[in-house]
């Protein structure tokens, strides 16, 4: 009985993303993602949706954000951990998945780390097209990380920013990101404070990574008109903004039950009136109503954005011949017999693992001598300490 043939997965690894990225263009691609934001946002009652389930640690943050219309399920793991780099990992990992849902067959595996990147600038772009005074020129970007050069090329494409104030705890950041940034049309302040860098400005995004209630933004640094764009604060125990500041105008969310939780709306009562991004979008609610208004958008990332970035991404990858056909399910000739995939061929090769783990068995264990504690003698011997980026 010949296997029966199904949809191959298609897989698009980092690398392949990278290169599906640099050949469509990185503007074209943070456009496409917004793009395509909207018009599902538009959808927003199709949608099956759910605040994203959570696992804290001391260190950071593990998440899976599941999402559905009719026809496609898409799921994303991302963690936030935001020591990471002091082990060489990015602050922020993902992946993600596209599937069918009249069959439950996965048809996309896609890194979403890169993809991330692209549609949380697309989303802070888009939000801020109708929530930005007409004709903003000057944002103040605090916070250089990896997420800054994706915010400063969408600001300036989707909304016109053309000078940028930036400011980092860190100044290796703020100058990896002027580096990044030379040639791209900005010009760039460097600022020695946040209170120097959002003077005069039109536009504030926060990106910071630090898992704590901070209040990088404070009611005295606020301008009338300002639109602030707090993308760092994105889970429990996690803000950028005073409280003040949120009372001092509108407030935008992606997904309001999410965003009581992980936004900076969490400093506030269960009561404080906010506005869903897709009333606006659908004209059913004001976005900035004057121009000396606040406005605020409370950004967490919600799976809605992320469905939009892989259907987009996946969907170029197809036309362009980018990413590799792969077999994810187990693919058998009887759908009823899973067994039958492991008995089609001899398994003989069993008896020489059960032998070699008998012979393992048999080998005396290594023993590893744990490091000293701070201030003990060091054991005769000479035990090391296991590097800090080795341990799990």
């Amino acid at each position: 009985m010949t296997r029966p043939s199904h949809p191959a997965t298609l897989y698009l690894s980092a690398p392949e993303m990278i290169r599906l990225v640099r050949r469509l263009g990185l503007p074209a691609c943070i456009a496409g993602v917004a793009e395509r934001i909207r018009r599902e946002f538009l959808r927003w009652n199709e949608f099956d949706k759910s605040a994203r389930l959570a696992c804290h640690s001391e260190l950071g943050v593990i998440e899976l954000m599941p999402i559905a219309d009719a026809s496609q399920f898409a799921f994303k793991y991302v963690n936030g951990h935001p020591g990471n780099h002091r082990h060489g990992l990015p602050t922020v990992m993902a992946f993600g998945v596209l599937a069918d849902v009249r069959t439950g067959m996965p048809r996309l595996l896609s890194e979403l780390t890169l993809s991330t990147a692209i549609r949380t600038a697309a989303m802070s772009a888009l939000a801020a097209r109708s929530l930005a005074r007409p004709g903003s020129r000057r944002m103040a970007l605090i916070g250089n990380g990896a997420q800054a050069e994706f915010q400063a090329l969408a600001f300036r494409d989707l909304v016109g920013i053309e000078v940028l104030s930036l400011y980092d705890t860190d100044p290796a950041a703020t100058a990896k990101l002027v580096a990044n940034l030379a040639g791209q049309g900005l010009r760039l302040e460097v600022c020695a404070s946040t209170a120097e860098a959002v003077r005069g400005a039109d536009i504030v995004t926060t990106a910071t990574a630090d898992k704590t209630r901070a209040a990088i933004l404070r009611p005295a640094m606020i301008e009338p008109g300002m639109h602030i764009n707090a993308v760092g604060g994105d889970c429990p125990g996690k803000t950028e903004l005073h409280r003040g500041v949120l009372e001092m105008g509108s407030v935008f969310v992606e997904f309001e039950p999410q965003s009581r939780i992980e936004g900076e709306i969490q400093q506030l009562p269960a009561d404080f009136a906010v506005t869903e991004f897709w009333q606006v979008l659908a004209g059913h609610r004001p976005g900035r109503r004057g121009p000396s208004e606040v406005t605020v958008f409370d950004s967490v990332g919600f799976a809605l954005e992320d469905f939009a970035a892989l259907a987009f991404m996946g969907e170029r990858a197809a036309e362009l011949g980018f990413g590799e056909a792969i077999e994810l399910v187990a693919n058998a000739a009887d759908p009823k017999d899973l067994f039958g995939l492991l008995t089609s061929k001899p398994l003989a090769a069993g008896a020489d693992a059960v032998a070699g783990l008998q012979a393992a068995r048999r080998r005396p264990p290594i023993r590893l001598r744990s490091a000293p504690r701070a201030g003990a003698a060091a054991p005769a011997g000479g035990a090391r300490r296991i590097p800090e980026r080795h341990k799990a």
